[in-house]
């Protein structure tokens, strides 16, 4: 692993973005391998379409798919799903720790440098949500940034209790948010009426969202987010919120403890987090992989899925997210610690390093791939053609971010990010003397 840049070194009173001799190529590796998780789960899910098909649509087209698309659902949903934006929200966590061991060298307060991020990242993801595509991050992760803030003093203890029960704990509640009008109701006979009610309303909304996009223009492709948005996915964005927040805490907890600081001398804990996470991310995934089989078999409903199921199926899902996230992250770390191994991973720490303009331009890319005012592909590729789509364009991002920041010091909207968050344009074009300062990493 490349040294790290020495703590005694002298920190710079001014704050300023990290250089390159003071990032860790482990943390860039990891968000670039993030990333393409996330890309895959965003096209699998959302791009593509499949979420808005209807759900006798959607079964016949599973229990007819070739062998390749029955592959690739299957491990998409066992290792895929839920578990790349796990280790993106433990990774946004990290970096808030990161910032803030930067603050503390420079002896100033993180918190005005921290607003003003988090602010411009705020428009940046409603920009991307409202003109682009309704699935954006940006927006959610700047908002819940801002409680990061709360928990910067904390001991360790009290991160961990508190990220495990937002982790885990709060998705009974989501579920609970999200079945209110049924467990209120008087008998249970009124409450699948109420439950059927929301299914068709929710049913009617996709497929005026789905036509939208299929045939419709930018402008009406706007017009369709706004409204899908506010009366059918906000709702959910709500009740997995904390849940999100939770991995956050980890994430910081992690900064705190400095365990990607010093490898070496936590490779154990590394080892028995590969363990555990093996054994959680089993658990928790192969419990909702049974469900899923048994959806597909029409043994269960969601009219008829007893409600305790979903209560207890919430926190398992987050279990198995949590687990296979650890897994991937102990992972790469050991592995990481091998030369050869380092090599090869480092293919994605360029990716890491841009994975906001990354990020971005997946979407446009994927829009114009997918909607009817670019190629209109929408609902029309099965699980593993989404998922050749997606390496294909991740391998073209991989070489991209290379051959730029072979140039250039950030990614375009890392750039325009950057520079709106100190008040001045940052320097953009590679300087060997600009990169070789000698200011302390957190």
């Amino acid at each position: 692993m490349p040294p790290v840049p020495s703590e005694a070194s002298s920190p710079s009173a001014e704050a300023r973005p990290v250089d390159s001799s003071e990032r860790l190529a482990l943390l860039d590796t990891l968000r670039g391998f993030a990333l393409c998780g996330v890309f895959i789960s965003n096209v699998m899910v959302w791009f593509s379409g499949r979420v808005f098909l209807p759900r006798e649509q959607t079964l016949a087209a599973l229990n007819n798919a070739s062998l390749a698309d029955t592959v690739a659902w299957q491990a998409f949903s066992f290792l895929v799903a839920g578990k790349f934006i796990t280790l993106f929200s433990f990774l946004f966590g990290l970096g808030f720790a990161v910032q803030m061991g930067r603050a503390e060298a420079r002896g100033t307060s993180i918190t005005p440098l921290y607003v003003r991020r988090l602010g411009v990242m705020l428009v940046m993801g409603l920009s991307h949500l409202f003109l682009i595509w309704y699935g954006d991050i940006l927006s959610t992760y700047a908002v819940l940034g801002f409680g990061l803030l709360l928990f910067r003093g904390r001991s360790e203890r009290t991160l961990l209790i508190c990220a495990l029960l937002f982790a885990l704990g709060w998705s009974v509640v989501g579920v609970a948010i999200l079945k209110l009008p049924q467990l209120m109701a008087d008998t249970p006979e009124a409450g699948a009426a109420i439950a059927k009610a929301a299914t068709e309303k929710s049913a009617a909304i996709k497929a005026q969202t789905l036509a939208a996009y299929a045939s419709g223009s930018w402008l009406d492709v706007t017009k369709a987010t706004f409204h899908f948005f506010f009366r059918d996915y906000f709702p959910l964005l709500l009740a997995i919120t904390i849940s999100t927040f939770g991995r956050f805490l980890l994430g910081l907890l992690a900064g705190k403890r400095r365990i990607f600081r010093d490898v070496p001398q936590h490779l154990g804990l590394f080892r028995r987090i590969l363990g555990w996470g093996l054994v959680a991310g089993v658990i928790g995934s192969g419990s909702g992989l049974v469900l899923q089989q048994l959806m597909l078999k029409q043994v269960f409903t969601p009219e008829t899925l007893p409600a305790w199921v979903s209560f207890a199926m919430a926190p398992l899902r987050n279990l198995g997210e949590l687990g296979f996230a650890a897994v991937y992250v102990s992972s790469i770390t050991l592995l990481f610690q091998r030369a050869t191994w380092q090599r090869a991973l480092g293919l994605l720490a360029p990716v890491g390093r841009m994975a906001l303009t990354n990020y971005l331009s997946q979407s446009i890319i994927s829009v114009l791939f997918f909607y009817g005012y670019g190629l209109g592909f929408i609902t029309k590729l099965g699980p593993a053609a989404c998922v050749a789509y997606c390496l294909a364009i991740f391998c073209v991002q991989g070489v991209w971010s290379h051959l730029w920041l072979a140039r250039f010091r950030f990614g375009p909207a890392e750039w325009v990010w950057r520079s709106l968050t100190y008040g001045k344009a940052q320097p953009m074009r590679r300087d060997d003397g600009s990169d070789q300062r000698t200011t302390a990493p957190a």
